[in-house]
C-alpha cells in the first residue's frame, strides 16, 4: 500500500466519524511492514470527551493491545494532528506521521472558535523531542479538504 492508499483509507474513517455525529477526522496505524495495524475515529461528541480525537484513540488502542509502538510505525492522520496528538505520537514512540489536510487550511474553513486552535504545527511540537519523528504533509489536501466541506458552519 502506498501512503496514499493509506491516507485515502484516514479520509473514510473521517467520513464514518461525521456520519455518527462527530468531528471529520480518522486515524490509521501502520506496521513496520507496511501493513495496517489499527484504525479509528473521532469520537468527541459521542463519547463526551474532548481528548476523544482520532489519533488519541488509535494512539490508545495501540498501547493497549501492542503496547509501546516502535519507531518504525507510521500514523496516517486525515487531518494535520493537534499539538496535544502529535505530544501523544511522540511519546508513543510512533516514528513517522503523514498527514492530509493541513491545520491551516482547516483552519481557514472553519468559523471562529470551531474547532478550539492553537496555532502550533505538529511539526514544530515534534521538533523540540529528543528523537526524531518524520512528518510528511500536507498530502492529497485537496481530497482532504472534501470531509470537512460543509460541516464547520
Amino acid at each position: 500500500m502506498t501512503d496514499e492508499d493509506v491516507l485515502r483509507r484516514a479520509f473514510e474513517l473521517a467520513c464514518r466519524a461525521r456520519a455518527h455525529g462527530n468531528h471529520p477526522f480518522g486515524a490509521v496505524l501502520v506496521n513496520p511492514d507496511g501493513t495496517i495495524a489499527l484504525e479509528a475515529e473521532n469520537t468527541v461528541v459521542t463519547d463526551g470527551d474532548c481528548t476523544a480525537h482520532a489519533e488519541i484513540n488509535l494512539i490508545r488502542i495501540a498501547f493497549r493491545t501492542l503496547g509501546p509502538t516502535s519507531s518504525g510505525h507510521t500514523m496516517f492522520a486525515s487531518t494535520e494532528p493537534c499539538p496535544m496528538c502529535a505530544g501523544a505520537a511522540y511519546w508513543s514512540g510512533i516514528g513517522r506521521i503523514v498527514y492530509g489536510l493541513s491545520a491551516t487550511r482547516l483552519k481557514a474553513m472553519t468559523s471562529p472558535g470551531r474547532p478550539p486552535s492553537i496555532d502550533l504545527s505538529c511539526r514544530d511540537v515534534l521538533a523540540r523531542g529528543a528523537r526524531r519523528v518524520v512528518v510528511v504533509g500536507p498530502l492529497l489536501e485537496d481530497e482532504a479538504v472534501e470531509v470537512h466541506r460543509g460541516f464547520w458552519r
